[in-house]
């Protein structure tokens, strides 16, 4: 069964969509990042940590969570903190449009892996990035970013932000999100619809 409003799924998560990709192993294809925007910055995250894209829906607000954590959806029957990039980027607010997306996106820890949706401005395309084309991360002025971007790309004349998608949050802002969609989990109100 493939939701209508998904953009992209990864088939050993649900592998009886039909519009899903195959990731082995963790591996998408090599080199492949889907590329997405903030502020006209374009971000490459790997495929193989995207679980799927979804067009932006209502969010249920949580409170006492963290400014960046705009609530929780409903993801397949199951409760998905979402994470507002902008915010926790430092970046400017901006209205959603059509063009806005959630990704939902797959993290490791070592208590196992968090799963928690993305706010971005648009979702481009999955690109294959080599080596070759990956510059070492440039001196950024800020240490925070530092820790989660891992490269710059080049490709086509323009440049292309890397995240490590699993360094965005530190470990106890980790447990904030997976804490957040656990405080629902059981809710079958929400979980319904």
């Amino acid at each position: 069964y493939c939701n209508a409003k998904i953009v992209y799924i990864r088939k050993e998560v649900y592998p009886d969509c039909k519009n899903a990709v195959n990731c082995k192993n963790g591996d998408c294809m090599g080199n492949e990042y889907l590329t997405f925007t903030l502020e006209e910055v374009q971000y490459a995250i790997p495929v193989s940590k995207v679980i799927e894209v979804l067009e932006y829906t209502k969010i249920m607000k949580i409170p006492c969570s963290a400014d960046y954590i705009e609530g929780l959806i409903n993801s397949r029957g199951k409760g998905i903190s979402v994470v507002n990039l902008r915010k926790k980027f430092e970046l400017p607010p901006k209205e959603i449009d059509r063009n806005t997306k959630i990704i939902v996106l797959e993290i490791k820890t070592d208590e196992g892996t968090v799963n928690f949706g993305a706010i971005t401005d648009d979702v481009q395309e999955v690109v294959e990035l080599s080596i070759e084309c990956m510059e070492k991360t440039p001196e950024l002025g800020n240490s925070v970013a530092k820790r989660f971007v891992c490269g710059i790309a080049e490709k086509d004349g323009r440049f292309i932000v890397i995240l490590n998608v699993d360094m965005i949050f530190s470990p106890d802002e980790t447990a904030e999100l997976a804490n957040s969609a656990e405080g629902v989990a059981d809710d079958d109100d929400f979980i319904s619809g």
